[in-house]
């Protein structure tokens, strides 16, 4: 947990003392893909992240705020080895883009069900220790949500205007329903994840389209 606050806080300070700060990809790329949009429902949680709401209710998240808490999560995620990440996603829109990232960067991931008692129940042979939890959805992953606080291990969560943050170490809004939202979003996590392990020289041979839905 130490670590997780440590990174947050220097990432932080970095992206303060920047004044113009380049995009992770380019503004065209996230508004095609629609990381942005929300929904018609928005939590007091979620409210420092959203930009305005539309005349048809519909709200549209910050995405100056987006990036820059795609950053943190990227600084944060490669503090940790592969195997010491889980990634849980319980709806199907996400299967592909977790897959992906699975594949690219080797860390454990449950595109689904997630398996009740993986990490609360040393007795189970599938029985797992991990140090990082990233959840696609704080609502459907709220199992995975639930033993991590019960173990005290931080969590990673992207989350939609209606989403609450409760048990959530660091919150990342963003369009967590979309396909080509959730496929843009877990790619850039696992390109800057290879690139800051030093996994690959250069840029990664996986592109984006490996982790959208067509």
């Amino acid at each position: 947990m130490r670590k997780a606050v440590e990174v947050i806080k220097n990432t932080v300070e970095v992206l303060i003392m920047t004044n113009e700060q380049e995009f992770m990809v380019s503004q065209d790329q996230y508004l095609k893909s629609g990381i942005h949009i929300g929904t018609k429902f928005k939590t007091k949680y979620m409210s420092p992240f959203i930009y305005k709401t539309r005349t048809d209710g519909l709200s549209v998240l910050n995405l100056q705020k987006i990036d820059e808490r795609i950053r943190l999560a990227a600084n944060l995620i490669a503090q940790y080895e592969p195997k010491d990440i889980l990634v849980a996603c319980r709806r199907e829109n996400g299967w592909k883009a977790v897959k992906a990232f699975g594949r690219a960067t080797g860390a454990t991931v449950f595109p689904g069900r997630y398996p009740p008692g993986i990490l609360t129940n040393p007795k189970l042979a599938r029985f797992m220790e991990v140090q990082l939890i990233f959840v696609a959805d704080p609502w459907p992953d709220k199992n995975v949500v639930s033993d991590a606080m019960t173990l005290g291990i931080p969590v990673v969560a992207l989350c939609d205007t209606n989403n609450q943050s409760n048990g959530i170490d660091l919150v990342l809004p963003c369009n967590n329903k979309g396909k080509k939202s959730l496929g843009l979003l877990f790619y850039i996590l696992a390109r800057e994840y290879v690139k800051k392990k030093g996994l690959v020289s250069g840029e990664p041979k996986f592109t984006v389209e490996d982790f959208t839905e067509e």
